[in-house]
């Protein structure tokens, strides 16, 4: 009886990304770069916002590929640091969530930095402040966001993102 349980979890998985998880050659490429609140701290990778953002935006007809290039604890030195990397040509947004390691580390602010290298290379960027995340539901840390809490953020950038692509 188990292994039929895995079985059919199995094949819904794999139909489910087939529907919703095929992404086209030529779909819109939005980085996400940010720290742990990006990256999705706690949660699985699907529940994160990036992944939420993308199914939301599909669901309305975009076609888009949002990336996650969020990193736990990283700051906007180590972001400015893999900025090419992490940020591939042809990439039409990037959202950016500087996070609050800087300050927790005593790193510099380097989100300057950042915002003038990606628009030096015409690529929109979408700021995520931290204010941002504030009245979200979080997990007991009270930092990093619940499933609940990144798919309200999801939403919050919906409008933002399809805006900045033209769409």
């Amino acid at each position: 009886m188990r292994a039929l349980r895995f079985g059919i979890v199995g094949c819904l998985a794999f139909l489910a990304a087939l529907t919703f998880g095929a992404v086209s050659a030529d779909a819109t490429t939005i980085v996400a770069l940010g720290a742990s609140n990006t990256y999705g701290k706690g949660v699985a990778r699907n529940q994160a916002y990036p992944a939420q953002l993308e199914a939301i935006l599909r669901a309305k007809g975009l076609n888009v590929r949002i990336v996650n290039a969020g990193i736990n604890g990283d700051t906007t030195e180590g972001m400015l640091q893999r900025l090419d990397r992490a940020v591939p040509n042809g990439t039409r947004a990037v959202i950016l969530q500087p996070g609050g390691n800087d300050r927790r580390k005593g790193s510099p602010d380097r989100t300057a930095d950042i915002q003038s290298r990606l628009s030096a290379r015409g690529i929109k960027v979408i700021m995520l402040p931290n204010g941002m995340l504030g009245g979200l539901p979080h997990q007991p840390d009270g930092v990093h966001l619940t499933p609940e809490g990144y798919h309200m953020l999801a939403e919050q950038l919906a409008s933002q993102v399809s805006g900045a692509i033209g769409r």
